[in-house]
Order: C-alpha cells, then sequence, then structure tokens
C-alpha cells in the first residue's frame, strides 16, 4: 500500500497500460478524458450569432426558425468554445493521512486530482488548484493556467509531506470562499475531500460558489468510515485531541455507527442536490478511472 502521493505516479497517470500479454502505452485514461469532454466541454463549440446566409456558407448551420419568421435565409454562426478554468480543491489535511483497504485517503485525493487535472488539459481548459488543511503550509493557491507548467506545480505540490497537527472544517471554508470571491465566472470546481457531514456554513458557501461556477463534490471514503472493522477495543482521537476508547467488537455499537454514517451521508447528498452541485463519491479501494467515469456519466443524466 502506498502511504503518500508520489510524483512519478501522478505524472504516470497520464498514460495507461493494456495489457494482453503486452504493456502498450496509450494517452491517459481515454474512456474518463471522453466522458469528461461530453459533459463539460460539449461540442467545442459557443453559439454566438444569427445572421442572413452568405454565399458558400454550411447549411448545415441554417436558422430555420428564424429563415420561415423573416423569409431570408439566415444562419447560426458558432466560435470556438473558450478555454476554461478547473479548479482541484483537495484536502491534504492530517485526516487523510488514513486507510485500511486500496490506499491511503491522500493517496487517492491525488490521483483523483491528477486524473481530472490531465483530462482537462487534454482538452486545453485551464488548470489550477487550492490545497487545504497542512498545517505545515496553510492555503496554497495555484492559478488556472493552460499547458502542463501549472499541472506539475499542484502535482508536485500534492506529494509534499503533511505535518501533523490539529485541522478542521474551517479550513474547507476557507479555500472555498478563496475561490467564491478569486475565480473566473464559469469555472469548473471539483472539491476533493473527506467531506461527510454539513458543518456550519458550508452549504450558505457552496450555494453562493454556485451561483458562478458548476461545482461537484468529491468526497473520499475509506470501507472503515462506514463499517467498523472488528478489532476489539480501539482508542479514536478527534480535531481537538479528546481521546475515545470503542470496543469494535460490540455488533450493535458498529451497526449504530454504520447507521450514523448513512445519515450523515444522505444529509450530503441531500444538500447537493438543492443546491445543483454533483456529488460523486470515491473510494479508496476502487479504481479512480472507473469510479470517475461512472460518476460523470450519472451526473451527466441527472442534469438532462
Amino acid at each position: 500500500m502506498i502511504l503518500h502521493p508520489r510524483l512519478d505516479d501522478l505524472l504516470e497517470i497520464r498514460h495507461q497500460a493494456h495489457t494482453l500479454g503486452v504493456a502498450a502505452h496509450h494517452l491517459v485514461n481515454s474512456t474518463f478524458t471522453g466522458m469528461y469532454a461530453s459533459v463539460f466541454r460539449g461540442t467545442g463549440l459557443d453559439f454566438d450569432e444569427v445572421r442572413e446566409y452568405r454565399e458558400g456558407d454550411d447549411i448545415r448551420n441554417m436558422d430555420w426558425l428564424v429563415t420561415a419568421r423573416t423569409g431570408t435565409p439566415h444562419l447560426k454562426i458558432f466560435r470556438e468554445e473558450r478555454q476554461r478554468s478547473v479548479i482541484l480543491c483537495v484536502d491534504s489535511g492530517p485526516q487523510m493521512s488514513f486507510g485500511t483497504r486500496g490506499t491511503f485517503k491522500s493517496v487517492q485525493a491525488a490521483r483523483t486530482a491528477a486524473l481530472i487535472g490531465w483530462a482537462a488539459s487534454k482538452q486545453h481548459d485551464r488548470v489550477g488548484g487550492v490545497l487545504f488543511g497542512n498545517p505545515a503550509t496553510g492555503l496554497q493557491y495555484f492559478r488556472a493556467t493552460p499547458g502542463r507548467r501549472g499541472m506539475w506545480r499542484l502535482l508536485r505540490a500534492l506529494t509534499q509531506p503533511v505535518e501533523h497537527g490539529q485541522t478542521d472544517e474551517t479550513q474547507l471554508l476557507a479555500a472555498l470562499r478563496h475561490l467564491d470571491s478569486g475565480s473566473t465566472n464559469g469555472s469548473l470546481i471539483f472539491v476533493i475531500a473527506a467531506i461527510n457531514q454539513i458543518s456550519i456554513g458550508l452549504e450558505r458557501t457552496l450555494g453562493s460558489l454556485r451561483q458562478r461556477h458548476d461545482v461537484l463534490l468529491l468526497p473520499i471514503d475509506d470501507p472503515a468510515d462506514r463499517d467498523l472493522p472488528a478489532v476489539g477495543s480501539v482508542i479514536f482521537s478527534n480535531s481537538a485531541g479528546e481521546l475515545l476508547e470503542v470496543d469494535t467488537d460490540n455488533e450493535e455499537g458498529r451497526r449504530a455507527f454504520r447507521e450514523d454514517w448513512e445519515l450523515r451521508r444522505e444529509e450530503v447528498k441531500q444538500m447537493a442536490y438543492r443546491l445543483g452541485v454533483g456529488f460523486v463519491p470515491i473510494r479508496t479501494d476502487q479504481d479512480v478511472n472507473h469510479t470517475l467515469t461512472e460518476g460523470l456519466r450519472r451526473y451527466a443524466g441527472g442534469r438532462v
């Protein structure tokens, strides 16, 4: 199990190996990149205006409604779609250094960010990011830029050591508020974090962000977040340093733990639905490419 994000792993995500006896490298995650393009890029063209038909124009772009109303042939004019700013808001706090199956949350979050970032870069979108939660660095902001240089800076930052210390939900709110005041209108913002409860101010902050941007929540989950393993007496600590001893062999206690997690998760999902925010959970024990592809397919279906 990889304990920390590695730069070579995040760079390699832009490739995938096809194994039928021979390993052959191809541009990464073509399935996910195609899904990203279909959901967030569309045809690659923005509607610009309607004008009268001119000799030599492509008749496939005729606007038949305007033509019928005016009695004169009119044409729809399109221009190449503008580059979009894609912002990766990633939790890099101490609580992400956890994982019981597959990999650590920090590693899966970094892989998720890398996959989205490479797909966006391949579509010529500008990629930037905000990292929050690491007591050693505080809030780190990376301006959205075209090309790979910005991606490299962001991925390199995701591999920096995380200092142990206290962290809380105010770190996420600070990152979201920073994006709300500093991001170009119409940005696409992916929030990749260990989110499973509605903290004070979260819905209001997300609602404000959603007014000017497309937002997707990507909570990073470990199976043990929901199903507490039976490993005897375990001492847990919270962000305030308070300790609690739990008998994980108690079946009733594990059931109550699971029901509480499911209740909080449903509340977060309902909040996302109310705000029109995408919601795609990412598990540490599942393939990121497959999870994101299927999640975006469901998101696209829900927007129709």
